[in-house]
């Protein structure tokens, strides 16, 4: 992560697609449904597999991940067993590129970004727009050691524990418009999760130093065609929203909106993290909301700025992006960003755990899924957690 902001050069090309992508996007935010109250209350809390130590889902990301070495491939496979075993309906995928880099002597480093989806049953992919949740797993090179668990360990059990629990809602929801007779050709909604690698400069943050797997995965997308007819082009196109999240899991974040054609979305995780904190969801303490920008309307947002992340090679193309980064203005990031004090140890549990709930329930909400999500669901509270389920998620299995 790096503090610079975009030059001109970069966002002049982006100007007008911001300004008319602005008009096209007041539809959906007027359009967008909420949660019912008892559906927020439903919501289920990680509890014994986001434990540092021990925690199925979340303990095994814990752990130097530096592209290339043992712990990144052990991360890589703990994300593959994880929606393998726990959502064998998601679709996986692995995207490959290499790169040299400033420490690498002339040789290539190899990069895997992860990927997996879920489409409505029968849907042709290149005709279903996905919610796109995307963090990076890779973890900087210096300090020796270093963890990164805001830098983004955390960001990534987030996105996971969202998944697991809105997933058999999905299921729910599609088995009923099929029990009334609708045809779910015509659901165009589907989700995906993006874990990026190579956000990290090796040596120092330059344009080629830096982003490593999203510049390769977004200049793949652009080029890959689905078939004729398809209602999106490329599987770039099918990004209906490219939700970034960094630097997340220090106590009272501070989350800024950066673009106006995504406002509404960003004021939408305002009025859930409002709600939730009302319902007694939310345990973190908190003197101020977390997104502080919510007072603010799009003609107020700033599209001239933004911290150069994984979502620069997909904004450079059209995507639509909502970049959740803890960044304090007068202040900057975390404390601990960068160093090594970015360990486990140094997270803000409570707040990790109500950005899990948070981002499942905006999940729930762009995927319309009041209603389907209950306390009779079968996804368990992560408390209920046996043995049996540990241990599945603990093995280890082949790419």
């Amino acid at each position: 992560m790096s503090t610079a902001y975009c030059d001109l050069r970069c966002l002049r090309g982006h100007f007008l697609y911001l300004y008319l992508g602005l008009l096209l996007l007041l539809i959906p935010g007027e359009a967008y449904e909420k949660l019912s109250e008892d559906t927020l209350k439903a919501l289920p809390r990680p509890s014994q597999d986001f434990d540092i130590h021990t925690g199925a889902l979340f303990s095994p990301i814990l752990q130097p991940r530096v592209p290339g070495t043992p712990g990144h491939t052990a991360v890589l496979e703990h994300f593959a067993t994880f929606f393998r075993t726990t959502l064998p309906e998601w679709q996986i995928d692995f995207q490959n590129s290499t790169s040299k880099t400033p420490v690498s002597h002339g040789k290539d480093v190899p990069f895997v970004n992860f990927i997996a989806y879920r489409d409505p049953p029968g849907t042709a992919k290149g005709d279903v727009g996905r919610l796109t949740l995307v963090a990076h797993y890779d973890s900087k090179l210096e300090p020796e050691g270093f963890i990164g668990a805001i830098d983004s360990a955390a960001p990534c059990a987030m996105i996971m524990h969202a998944m697991r629990s809105i997933d058999s809602a999905l299921d729910k929801k599609w088995a009923a418009m099929e029990a009334e007779g609708m045809d779910l050709l015509d659901e165009h909604h589907g989700i995906q999760v993006l874990f990026l690698d190579g956000e990290e400069a090796f040596k120092e943050w330059t344009s080629t130093d830096s982003l490593y797997g999203a510049r390769s995965l977004a200049e793949h997308w652009e080029t890959q065609m689905n078939p004729a007819m398809s209602t999106f082009k490329t599987p770039l196109s099918s990004i209906s929203l490219f939700v970034l999240l960094d630097l997340l899991g220090a106590k009272s974040p501070n989350i800024q909106s950066y673009y106006p054609t995504t406002h509404w979305a960003y004021q939408s995780l305002g009025a859930l993290e409002k709600r939730l904190r009302s319902l007694g969801h939310l345990k973190s303490t908190s003197t101020d909301p977390w997104f502080i920008d919510t007072s603010k309307d799009s003609h107020q947002v700033m599209a001239f700025g933004g911290i150069q992340d994984d979502h620069l090679p997909f904004l450079a193309r059209g995507v639509e992006i909502l970049h959740l980064i803890d960044f304090a203005p007068f202040k900057g990031f975390p404390s601990v960003w960068h160093t090594a004090d970015d360990d486990a140890e140094h997270l803000d549990m409570d707040t990790v755990k109500d950005w899990s709930v948070l981002m499942t329930a905006f999940a729930a909400e762009w995927m319309e899924l009041d209603g389907f999500l209950d306390h009779g669901d079968k996804v368990r509270r992560e408390e209920d957690l046996d043995e049996s389920e540990a241990i599945r998620l603990n093995k280890k299995t082949e790419l």
